[in-house]
């Protein structure tokens, strides 16, 4: 009898995007990888170093959400840190949903998949990158939608990863329930020029768009690092810099003509602390290129 068989490709995903709080991602060209086989015994192997080989594993718990894992192996690799505020959640989530659709043959529209990975992570904005690819732009009621805005060319981004981690817990915690009317005007405003600069290619609304006066400041006492590389990456030459998702890494936001000269300066500031990497926004979102 012939193995059924999948391999699954999830793209990282950066949040946020300074002022679109819950609302704004964009899918990195760095991948979860998931194998899966009907092999008639359970089991977990994973290269990521720290997440459970058991049935609380992310993917596997995504996984039986729609089909029960019985017989199914799952190895999973890849090259997305944990903790590090690049979508390693949301995509354990997507590839055990798209993984059980593919190999149950279940049929699931993007919209399914969609509203199933939200419902697991809580939030849209890095399964609806995740699953679409390029920039996103989430809703959350009356329907949970996701609006994709393609990468304009010449954009790249260079990541500053640090080797610390932060629970994503601890970084809700910094946010207040209630903002000044002010920041979310503010916020309003930036997400716009953003969501335009995106749509038009103009890289100086795009840097317009990019401050935030919601979640970063209020999270400073957990990154103070990262945040210094924030404030210092118009001086670098670059069009901006945000915090990537709830941190601590941050994504820096470039010309590609500007992308070498940008990515030594920050080895050079990153030094001791931070790994830095030239990274791509990928137009495709979860794809199974292998039956």
């Amino acid at each position: 009898m012939t193995e059924r068989h999948r391999l699954v490709r999830v793209p990282a995903s950066s949040a946020n995007l300074g002022p679109g709080y819950d609302v704004m991602a964009v899918a990195l060209d760095l991948h979860l990888e998931l194998e899966v086989k009907e092999t008639g015994t359970f089991s977990v192997a994973s290269d990521v170093a720290e997440v459970p080989l058991d049935r609380s594993n992310l993917v596997v718990r995504a996984f039986e959400s729609l089909q029960p894992a019985d017989g199914i192996s799952f190895r999973i690799g890849g090259e997305i840190p944990l903790a590090r505020g690049m979508g390693s959640s949301a995509a354990a989530i997507v590839a055990g949903l798209v993984a059980a659709d593919h190999l149950f043959e279940l049929g699931l529209e993007r919209q399914d998949l969609l509203e199933r990975a939200t419902a697991l992570e809580g939030h849209p904005d890095n399964v609806a990158a995740a699953i679409c690819g390029g920039f996103v732009v989430c809703t959350a009621g009356p329907r949970l939608t996701a609006t994709v805005i393609d990468a304009p060319e010449g954009l790249e981004g260079i990541l500053a990863i640090p080797e610390d981690e932060v629970p994503t817990r601890l970084a809700r915690e910094a946010i207040p329930e209630k903002i000044p009317i002010t920041d979310a005007v503010a916020n309003a405003a930036s997400a716009a020029h953003l969501a335009l600069g995106l749509s038009r290619g103009d890289f100086d609304l795009i840097g317009m768009g990019l401050h935030d006066r919601v979640h970063q400041e209020r999270r400073r006492d957990l990154f103070p690092k990262s945040m210094e590389i924030v404030e210092a990456a118009g001086e670098m030459g670059a069009i901006g810099a945000t915090i990537s998702g709830a941190g601590p890494t941050v994504l820096v936001w470039t010309n590609w003509q500007e992308t070498g000269g940008i990515v030594e300066q920050l080895r050079e500031k990153c030094e001791g602390w931070a790994e830095v990497r030239r990274v791509g926004f990928s137009p495709l979102g979860a794809d199974v290129p292998e039956l």
